[in-house]
């Protein structure tokens, strides 16, 4: 089934849309910044589960008068029953459980301690193997693409991957959701489905051209429309489908995977977004300039010797 829509001529519109929505993940990076977990800045983290909801300002409190004056802590759990402490050093055991002491007092329950310390060599180890991951991938999608279709469709695919990439961060950093190793898992099976998503549509769009051969920029409009239409459907039941998966490890999984699903919904929405409104729109004006300038400026035919 194929759906006529008029994503080409909108193309205007859905540019504006993507530069503003960076500009404000921009602005407020600025800002806030990333709240960086400590698989990138180091440290310590504790999280005390206890079996009932806790009052987080008596647990910031109590963490003041041990000696940690603003204490980064905050409450997790579906029922706001574990207290996430956080600093920027290693904490001897003495110390986790002069913390636990205090918190039974204060509550009259016993948490269960999970402790998670990051060495800074470690740290910034991680910090150069994420950024490595994500430069390897973008390397061999430029690759592969330009191999199967060519260089305009490598380029305007990167281009879509950079801003669902920037939208991720740009959200986390809106909603100050902590940044650590499963949010770099996310991006990387973003990048995965929103590559796929993208080279589904190319390759449709590479079909049509073949058969059609437009020559007039309705013609290449059409082309482009189409191909997008006839794999809509496609498009939604795949993203669709995962965001089914991801709102269940978001309300059912655990803290640790949370961000995790968190970034995984957000990021298939744009990566469907981006395929469709962006990298497409972009090889589409590429394409049709390059085929005004071949219209003048013609090959000229070889001359025969005689």
């Amino acid at each position: 089934m194929t759906y006529k829509i008029d994503f080409v001529n909108r193309r205007k519109i859905f540019f504006l849309i993507s530069v503003l929505t960076i500009l404000v993940g921009i602005i407020s990076y600025a800002f806030q910044g990333l709240n960086l977990g400590i698989d990138f800045v180091s440290g310590t983290r504790l999280d005390f589960r206890f079996e009932k909801t806790i009052d987080l300002e008596k647990a910031t409190k109590a963490l003041d008068e041990l000696g940690y004056d603003n204490p980064n802590a905050r409450l997790g759990g579906d029922t706001n029953n574990i207290l996430i402490f956080r600093i920027n050093e290693k904490i001897e055991k003495k110390q986790v459980d002069q913390i636990t002491e205090r918190l039974k007092q204060i509550f009259g329950m016993t948490p269960h301690v999970q402790e998670q310390t990051v060495d800074p060599i470690i740290g910034k180890e991680i910090a150069q193997s994420a950024f490595y991951a994500m430069l390897i991938a973008s390397v061999g999608i430029i690759i592969y693409v330009a191999l199967r279709f060519e260089y305009r469709f490598a380029v305007a695919a990167v281009i879509a991957l950079i801003y669902d990439a920037l939208f991720i961060i740009s959200v986390f950093s809106l909603l100050q959701l902590e940044v650590d190793l499963t949010f770099v898992a996310a991006i990387l099976t973003i990048v995965g489905y929103s590559v796929n998503d993208t080279i589904v549509i190319f390759d449709r769009i590479r079909e049509n051209m073949e058969m059609k051969k437009p020559k007039t920029w309705d013609e290449l409009v059409e082309v482009v429309n189409s191909s997008i239409g006839q794999t809509l459907v496609r498009s939604i039941n795949t993203v669709v489908t995962v965001i089914f998966g991801a709102l269940a490890l978001s309300i059912l999984g655990g803290e640790s995977i949370r961000n995790f699903s968190l970034a995984l919904l957000f990021g298939l929405l744009s990566g469907a977004y981006s395929s469709i409104c962006i990298a497409s729109q972009i090889w589409v004006g590429w394409k049709w300039k390059s085929m005004q300038k071949e219209r003048e400026n013609p090959r000229k035919e070889p001359a025969v010797s005689e």
